[in-house]
């Protein structure tokens, strides 16, 4: 619950669009220092190759991001261009007439080139939505490009290698495979009344009522009361169609009929709930890396806790999974990769006090290094875990030399 509380308040935190990087969008022209590295070509190429994210009514003072960049809109704010083609995501909170920002909603989008999307703020439901246009009205977007372009902001193109390296293994299929049926990663969870009875909702308020009596019996309000108050509170439940749809860790680590042996072996070596988690990616390594990234992008950017745990549960199944080495020496070679960059992006103050919580990330890397240094497994991968070993040892001193008193080994007798 504690660690609960203390993510909440770090996310609070990183809730204004400085958690990222940002700055004020209201012309292209702001974007001059912060495209500095993209030169005379890549520009060219963008403005004619590049996608356009038309945004129509959005709140000035609100929040709008894509990737690894936010702003604060400006009045003549009405989207992005030169975006290069691929996934990206795009995120935003309103602010209210009070000033207050609100939670921060996103969705991931697979622009192709030239691709011109259109889409206008609803400010009853505080969302995002498609515009439907004809083919014709379409055609004009498309015909006036140039008319636009000083209402439209450039991609933040410094950006685009960091972006590349926290999102190269997730593909169109896979944000299609995870993401929510209503296409929206909410930072805050999704509630809505729960459809039930007047035979339930009465029994479930005498239940309430009955308890409450029992521990309250100073209190002066009636049981018949409490039973009317408690009637007229509707039961909250999640929305189904705003859940991610993660895959799902495997609770048994062992295969069915396994010795005593087998049991203490699969207790400390996840390989087997490694390998049936894979099924459902057809053995495909590579979109369980695409998962591990999806999940660190909906918690880094998109502000979603549960995307966190999920992010965790994964890598330490990969970590803890001795004898896939071998079979997936290659893919362990891209792990590696993907956890390197996503830990030298992860912002310091918001590393110390979260990634390192728990000394998550030690005792799982502890574990991950352990197994590699082991197994008879390729030199390529050795080189490449003793260099990262290394690097978080100098960077952030991390003893990688004795084992966590947690993570010794249960057998079974």
């Amino acid at each position: 619950m504690m660690m609960m509380m203390m993510m909440m308040m770090t996310m609070m935190h990183y809730a204004n669009p400085k958690s990222i990087e940002s700055s004020n969008l209201t012309a292209p022209t702001v974007h001059a220092k912060e495209n500095r590295e993209m030169d005379q070509s890549n520009a060219q190429k963008l403005f004619e190759q590049g996608a356009m994210f038309v945004l129509h009514d959005f709140p000035e003072k609100s929040e709008f991001g894509i990737d690894y960049m936010s702003w604060d809109t400006g009045p003549n704010f009405k989207g992005l261009k030169m975006i290069p083609a691929g996934i990206h995501f795009i995120y935003f909170s309103s602010v209210s007439s009070e000033g207050q920002r609100g939670p921060r909603s996103g969705f991931f989008y697979n622009f192709t080139p030239q691709e011109v999307v259109v889409r206008h703020w609803d400010a009853q439901a505080e969302d995002i939505k498609p515009t439907r246009l004809s083919d014709g009205e379409m055609e004009r977007y498309v015909s006036n490009k140039q008319d636009l372009d000083k209402f439209l902001g450039p991609y933040p193109y410094d950006k685009y290698k960091q972006w590349i390296s926290l999102s190269k293994h997730i593909s169109p299929e896979l944000v299609d495979l995870l993401q929510p049926d209503c296409k929206t990663i909410y930072s805050v969870p999704q509630f809505e009344s729960a459809a039930s009875t007047t035979q339930s909702r009465r029994a479930a308020a005498q239940a309430r009522a009955t308890q409450t009596s029992k521990d309250n019996q100073t209190s002066h309000t009636s049981q018949d009361d409490e039973t009317k108050i408690s009637q007229s509170l509707p039961e909250l439940v999640s929305v189904e169609s705003s859940k991610i749809k993660y895959s799902e860790i495997p609770k048994k680590k062992y295969p069915p009929g396994a010795t005593p042996s087998e049991i203490s072996k699969y207790n400390m070596d996840s390989s087997y709930a490694l390998d049936v988690l894979l099924e459902r990616f057809n053995k495909d390594f590579d979109k369980l890396l695409g998962e591990i990234q999806f999940a660190f992008l909906c918690f880094l950017i998109g502000q979603d806790f549960d995307s966190f745990e999920q992010w965790k549960k994964l890598v330490h199944l990969v970590c803890t999974s001795g004898e896939a080495l071998k079979l997936y020496s290659e893919a362990y070679l891209s792990f590696i990769s993907v956890l390197h960059f996503q830990i030298k992006e992860v912002p310091s103050d918001f590393f110390v006090d979260i990634v390192t919580s728990d000394n998550f990330l030690t005792s799982t890397l502890y574990e991950l290094f352990q197994n590699i240094a082991s197994q008879n497994v390729d030199k390529k991968l050795q080189k490449k875990s003793k260099d990262f070993e290394k690097h978080l040892t100098e960077k952030f001193k991390w003893d990688f030399s004795a084992e966590p008193d947690e993570y010794a080994p249960v057998v079974v007798e």
